[in-house]
C-alpha cells in the first residue's frame, strides 16, 4: 500500500493513472482540481495515445513521445507498447534508440529512474543505488552499461544510459518482468569520443575513459554492493567496450548470476538460427562449417555459443574448432597475425593451411566452403553479389545471416540475398526486413533480434533465482526459441516473427527454469516450471 496523495501521487509513474483515476479515487487521494473532469479507461487512454503517436513524423520524435508516457504513467506505456509491439519495439529500442543515445544530452529532461554512477566517486555507489529504491519493490534485475560500445555506433559515454532504460523496457514488454523489480544503471567512466569531450552541452564526465586497475576496482565495488543489497539479483552487462566486456564476464560468470547480451545473447540467437538451418537442410549442427565476418565482441560471442552447441552434439573441442573460420579487417585470421585478441586466437587457423594470406571475402568463401556465413562486422554492403553467389555455388541452401545493426551497417539486404541466390538462401537479418517476393514465393525474413531471447532468459533466471547462468541454460534458451517455428512452408522465416514475442519469451523462460532445476542451480523451490513462469509475469493494468 502507498500513502501518496495529490501531486505526489500524480508524479509517481508506477501509481499514476492520469485521467483513469475514478471519482472515488480522486476524492480519496485528494486529486480534486488536479485533473480534468473526464474519467477514461486504460483502453481509452491507449487509443488516444496511439492516435497521437501517429502525428510524429520521425521515429526519434515517436521515441521521445513514448518515453514521456514512460516517465509519467508506466502502466499506460507498457499497455500501449504491448498492443503495438511490432510497430513500437524498433521505436523504443533498436534501431531508434541509437539516435536517442546520440542526442541524449540535447534532449535530456528527466533521469527516467536510472542510477548514474561516476567513476570519480566510488564512495557514492551504495548511497546512489539506495536512493533510487523509494518507488521500487525488491530488485531482481539490473541492466548496467558504461556506454563504450553502444550498438554499432561506438563510445557515447554517459548517454548510453538510454540503452539500460530501453533494454529493461523490452524485458517488461516481451516477457512481463515487473517494472518495479528492475534498475537501469550507467557507469560514467569518461569517454574517448572527441565530439562529446568538446561539446559544452555534454552531461557526462569531461575526461578520457578511465582504464586498467582503477576501472576494474570500481566494477568490483559495484558488483559487491549490488549483491550485498540484492543477493539474488541478475546482473546484465550491456554495450561495454570489446576488451572490458569479455574480461568482466569471464571474471564473474562462475561466481554470480550474470549475463552479457552482446557476447552471449547474440550467440544464442545464432545458435537458435543454426538449429533451424539444420532442420531445413537436413544437415546436423555438428556438420556445418561456419564463417564469421567481423571478429569483434559479437563475432567471438556467436562463435563461442555455436562452438558449445557443436560440443554438445558430440564433437571434441578440436573437431569443433576446425569448423570455424573468422574474418576481420586483416582477412582470414591465421595464427601468425599480430595483435589478435584472446577470443580471436582461439579460432585462428594455422598459417600453413593456405598457400597465401586470404583477404577477399568471396575468394575466402570459395577456398573454405562454409555452409553458414554470419556478418557481425558493421560493414555496410560487405556481402556483395559475388560473395552471395559464391555461397550459392557451394551450397544447395546457403545460410547467410548479416546481423549487424542498425540497417545502415548491415552487410547485405534480404532482397539482394534472395535474388542473388535465386531464392535458395536461408536468410536472417539483424534489423527488421520487409518480406521479399521472388518468382512467385513470398520470403518472410527472420530477424536475429535478441528481444526474442534475453527477456525470456532473464525471466527464467528470476523465477528460478539461479545461482549462476550456465551454458546449458543458454542452450535451453536457444532451443526454446526454435521450438515455435514451422519451417516446412516455402519462404518460412528461420526465426520467429516479433509478433510472437510474448509466446517466445514464455517458452524460453520455461526452458531456462527447467534447465536451472536440472543443474541444481535454483534457489527458488520449483515444482512446475511453466506455472512458476506464469505466476511471475506482470501485466499492465490499473490496480485498485
Amino acid at each position: 500500500m502507498h500513502n501518496l496523495k495529490g501531486q505526489d501521487l500524480l508524479r509517481n509513474p508506477f501509481l499514476n493513472k492520469g485521467t483513469a483515476f475514478t471519482e472515488d479515487e480522486r476524492e480519496k487521494y485528494d486529486l480534486a482540481g488536479f485533473l480534468p473532469d473526464a474519467v477514461r479507461t486504460l483502453e481509452e487512454q491507449e487509443k488516444f495515445a496511439y492516435n497521437r503517436s501517429r502525428d510524429f513524423k520521425s521515429n526519434l520524435e515517436k521515441h521521445l513521445y513514448l518515453m514521456d508516457i514512460y516517465d509519467t504513467n508506466r502502466t499506460l506505456f507498457y499497455y500501449l507498447v504491448g498492443k503495438h509491439i511490432v510497430e513500437f519495439l524498433p521505436i523504443i529500442y533498436t534501431p531508434t534508440i541509437g539516435d536517442a543515445v546520440i542526442d541524449y544530452s540535447k534532449n535530456y529532461d528527466t533521469p527516467k529512474d536510472a542510477v548514474f554512477l561516476s567513476i570519480d566517486h566510488p564512495e557514492n555507489i551504495k548511497k546512489s543505488i539506495q536512493s533510487a529504491l523509494k518507488d521500487l519493490d525488491e530488485i531482481k534485475l539490473i541492466v548496467v552499461t558504461d556506454g563504450e560500445g553502444v550498438l554499432g555506433i561506438g563510445d557515447w559515454g554517459v548517454q548510453g544510459v538510454d540503452i539500460s532504460i530501453g533494454k529493461l523496457a523490452v524485458y517488461t514488454v516481451a516477457a512481463g518482468v515487473n517494472p518495479r523489480n528492475v534498475l537501469p544503471i550507467v557507469i560514467d567512466a569518461g569517454t574517448d569520443n572527441e565530439k562529446l569531450l568538446n561539446d559544452p552541452g555534454y552531461l557526462g564526465n569531461k575526461h578520457r575513459r578511465v582504464r586498467g586497475k582503477r576501472y576494474y576496482d570500481f566494477i568490483d565495488k559495484f558488483v559487491k554492493i549490488s549483491l550485498d543489497l540484492f543477493p539474488e539479483v541478475l546482473l546484465h552487462w550491456e554495450d561495454f567496450g570489446r576488451g572490458n566486456a569479455r574480461t568482466i564476464l569471464e571474471k564473474y560468470r562462475d561466481k554470480i548470476c550474470t549475463f552479457n547480451d552482446d557476447i552471449q545473447g547474440t550467440g544464442v540467437m545464432m545458435n537458435s538460427a543454426i538449429n533451424a538451418v539444420a532442420r531445413v537442410t537436413g544437415v546436423p549442427v555438428r556438420d556445418h562449417r561456419i564463417a564469421i565476418f567481423g571478429a569483434g565482441t559479437a563475432g567471438i560471442g556467436v562463435s563461442d555459443q555455436i562452438f558449445l552447441e557443436k560440443i554438445r552434439s558430440g564433437l571434441s573441442e578440436e573437431e569443433a574448432k576446425k569448423q570455424f573460420y573468422l574474418i576481420d579487417r586483416q582477412g582470414l585470421l591465421t595464427d601468425d597475425m599480430q595483435d589478435l585478441t584472446e577470443g580471436q586466437k582461439k579460432y585462428a587457423r594455422s598459417k600453413n593451411e593456405f598457400k597465401k594470406p586470404l583477404k577477399d571475402l568471396a575468394e575466402i568463401i570459395r577456398e573454405i566452403k562454409p555452409s553458414v556465413l554470419i556478418g557481425t562486422s558493421g560493414t555496410h554492403g560487405a556481402f556483395t553479389e559475388d560473395v552471395i553467389k559464391a555461397m550459392a555455388e557451394i551450397n544447395k541452401r546457403p545460410a547467410i545471416m548479416p546481423i549487424s545493426n542498425p540497417t545502415k551497417l548491415c552487410e547485405a539486404t534480404a532482397e539482394d540475398m534472395i535474388k542473388w541466390s535465386d531464392g535458395r538462401a536461408l536468410v536472417v537479418t539483424g534489423s527488421p526486413s520487409e518480406p521479399v517476393n521472388y518468382k512467385g514465393t513470398t520470403y518472410t525474413i527472420g530477424q536475429a533480434n535478441n528481444a526474442l531471447l534475453y527477456p525470456g532468459l532473464g525471466l527464467g533466471i528470476i523465477v528460478a533465482k539461479s545461482r549462476i547462468v550456465t551454458d546449458g541454460m543458454l542452450s535451453a534458451a536457444a532451443h526454446g526459441i526454435a521450438s515455435i517455428q514451422d519451417l516446412s512452408k516455402p519462404g518460412a522465416p528461420i526465426l520467429p516473427p516479433i509478433s510472437r514475442l510474448r509466446e517466445a519469451s514464455k517458452l524460453v523462460a520455461t526452458a531456462v527454469v527447467e534447465e536451472a532445476v536440472k543443474e541444481g542451480l535454483n534457489r527458488a523451490s520449483i515444482s512446475d516450471a511453466k506455472k512458476a513462469v506464469e505466476n511471475e509475469i506482470w501485466e499492465p493494468c490499473y490496480r485498485q
